[in-house]
């Protein structure tokens, strides 16, 4: 089909990104910026894009329900794009405001694009046909929050937090987020400026339409993307103004500006070299200033710190709501190779630390073998550092976002709302530790 069809690249690229994530374990946000395809769209169909494959992702236990009895051979083992132009065409037709006939007249067009598929363009025509006819009755019912949950990882939130949270857990994953943003002035001023308003954390919280960098503001460096939750660590130091403080796993930032705003010399490690460009960067359009190591952060040498940030590579469970490819990449498998990378992390952020100083260990991580098993064992061989607990008055008075330990641990069906756009946060953990000796 030629490529003029309105609509065909948008949903050719979709389901190109689709492939990748769900046959070749190729993040989502590495796929957006690597698609030069996606530089020839106009702003408003990228993110259609975006919003096409998003909304897959966060419903594909649904769709896949759905659409599995309405395959009575099951998918065609010689034509591997034939699920993804389903998927691509159910999703416009059940969850998104797209016209039923351009969403299977695209979706045909998709497959009769493909010469493996082509074939099998009837077969799309008449599957997403029925799903237009029965889908919404089908819809109703089912249990979304279960299906559209690996059942390994709902399993493992049922024992870490019960069967009720862990179902609040995953119905916010459900809903595209807000935009937070980290004011570098006033916070109450950017919220009038953006038509949004300041969290009890401070973030400024706004729905986004259109591009980020054409919110007043972005390009006077007068703010940074950053969700509530990931700005509340820094804050756990307390006043660094003067002092100076190691960032280790910086990229790509967010933590780095907060702490340079707030005054503290800032050695910003990195293992990768383009991420801390792209830190380098930010700043710059922040008018901040940072230095910056490319270095692995298990063998950085400097110091000795009067503070340690360590945002610790992790499974990013706790951001799926933002990244709903996250759910499709990990494994339990993950966690135990995680967890001893954070362990050689922390080992070698006590030997940076001072005595007397402060180490913040973060993740943005739901489970318990990467947060509090991995502080547990670090205070076990180290009787130099005990914990400093946090306080509700540290972190807008949320007392509810704190565990039994005093630590820090955010959920995404946190900060509740009348308007479900308006409500959550990343699930992030955080504990503060001190050095005594």
């Amino acid at each position: 089909m030629p490529p003029s069809v309105p609509g065909l690249a948008v949903r050719r690229i979709a389901a190109d990104i689709l492939e990748g994530v769900l046959h070749r374990k190729r993040p989502l946000d590495e796929q957006l910026e690597d698609q030069p395809a996606l530089r020839e769209l106009s702003e408003r169909d990228r993110a259609l894009v975006r919003r096409v494959v998003a909304t897959v992702l966060r419903r594909l236990g649904t769709l896949r329900h759905l659409l599995t009895p309405m395959l009575e051979r099951g998918l065609p083992p010689d034509a591997p794009r034939i699920e993804s132009a389903l998927l691509v065409g159910a999703a416009q037709i059940l969850f998104l405001d797209v016209p039923d006939h351009a969403a299977v007249d695209l979706s045909v067009r998709l497959t009769q694009d493909d010469r493996r598929d082509a074939r099998y363009a009837k077969l799309v025509n008449a599957v997403l046909r029925r799903v237009t006819r029965e889908g919404a009755t089908l819809l109703a019912g089912l249990d979304p929050i279960a299906l559209d949950t690996p059942q390994w990882l709902m399993q493992r939130w049922i024992a870490t937090y019960g069967a009720d949270t862990a179902r609040a857990i995953a119905s916010a994953h459900a809903q595209e987020p807000p935009l937070d943003l980290t004011a570098k002035g006033d916070p109450q001023v950017l919220a009038m400026q953006i038509d949004g308003r300041v969290l009890p954390t401070g973030s400024v919280r706004v729905i986004a339409h259109g591009p980020v960098t054409q919110l007043p503001g972005f390009a006077e460096g007068a703010w940074w993307v950053q969700d509530a939750a990931a700005a509340l660590p820094v804050r756990l130091l307390g006043d660094v103004r003067g002092r100076h403080v190691a960032d280790l796993c910086a990229a790509p930032g967010g933590k780095t500006a907060q702490l340079a705003l707030a005054g503290a010399h800032v050695i910003a490690v990195d293992r990768s070299r383009p991420r801390l460009a792209r830190l380098e960067e930010n700043l710059a359009r922040l008018k901040l200033a940072a230095e910056t190591v490319t270095a692995d952060a298990t063998k950085f040498r400097g110091g000795p710190f009067d503070a340690v940030l360590l945002d610790a590579p992790c499974s990013s469970t706790g951001t799926i709501r933002r990244h709903p490819d996250v759910q499709w990449l990990k494994s339990e498998s993950d966690f135990a190779a995680l967890a001893k990378l954070q362990r050689a992390l922390l080992d070698n952020a006590v030997e940076l630390l001072k005595v007397g100083g402060l180490l913040v260990y973060c993740t943005c991580s739901l489970e318990p073998e990467e947060n509090e098993h991995v502080i547990a064992g670090l205070l076990a061989r180290n009787p130099n550092l005990r914990r400093r607990p946090i306080a509700s008055s540290e972190i807008g008075s949320l007392a509810e976002l704190l565990n039994a330990d005093g630590d820090l641990r955010t959920l995404p069906c946190h900060l509740p709302d009348s308007e479900p756009r308006q409500s959550g946060l990343d699930g992030f953990y955080a504990a503060r530790i001190e050095k005594k000796g």
